[in-house]
């Protein structure tokens, strides 16, 4: 296939990609396609990159992603990424539910990088990142890097300013994190989720 541009005039280009599904995201994630909605499209074969530009809009499932342009690559295996760019100034959001429970995890970042195969989610620059019960906020994080592992449900979050000139979303280069606690007694609670476990340190490469 000839490399090819589609643009859009009035209606939004859609199309849709099926990714790796995470194995701890919700599972009726791993069965839907990936719809994505853009001004315009530009499909490169032999690159195997379709780059969307223009009030992207990603739904797969109970995954949303929203930006200003979204790069979806595959590799020789078949797996796919998708990294979604923000507009300047702005930042790029992310929202996925968690399995078994009325939980979401979502958040923001100049760019967000979806890892099909590794099956994790960066936050850069700027990065925010929330678990929610329903609609309250549960525990926030920010700071220049958040990777969320979805397989793991582990989620380490660098503070300071990187070598790149990353900026961080906390104020003074410091992680700042807000935790609901886990208990709020009362007699028999309800068996409560397993938390998200923040890491002490970020796993290989993620500072890449």
């Amino acid at each position: 296939m000839k490399p090819s541009v589609f643009t859009r005039t009035g209606a939004a280009a859609a199309l849709c990609i099926l990714l790796t599904a995470p194995a701890w995201a919700e599972r009726a994630d791993r069965d839907k396609p990936m719809n994505i909605e853009a001004d315009a499209l530009r499909y490169e074969d032999q690159k195997q990159l379709s780059t969307f530009s223009g009030n992207v809009v990603v739904t797969k499932g109970s995954i949303v992603m929203r930006g200003a342009r979204l790069e979806v690559r595959q590799d020789a295996a078949g797996n796919q990424s998708g990294t979604m760019f923000a507009e300047s100034g702005k930042r790029a959001f992310f929202r996925q539910k968690r399995e078994g429970v009325d939980e979401y995890i979502e958040g923001e970042g100049e760019t967000i990088e979806y890892n099909g195969k590794a099956d994790t989610v960066r936050f850069v620059r700027r990065a925010e990142m929330r678990r929610l019960a329903g609609a309250t906020v549960m525990d926030a994080v920010m700071g220049s890097l958040i990777v969320y592992n979805n397989t793991t449900e582990v989620y380490t979050v660098d503070g300071t300013a990187r070598a790149d000139g990353t900026p961080s979303a906390a104020p003074g280069g410091r992680v700042r994190a807000t935790l609901a606690p886990r208990s709020h007694g009362g007699a028999a609670p309800a068996p409560a989720p397993v938390p998200l476990r923040p890491s002490t340190t970020l796993p290989p490469g993620a500072g890449q």
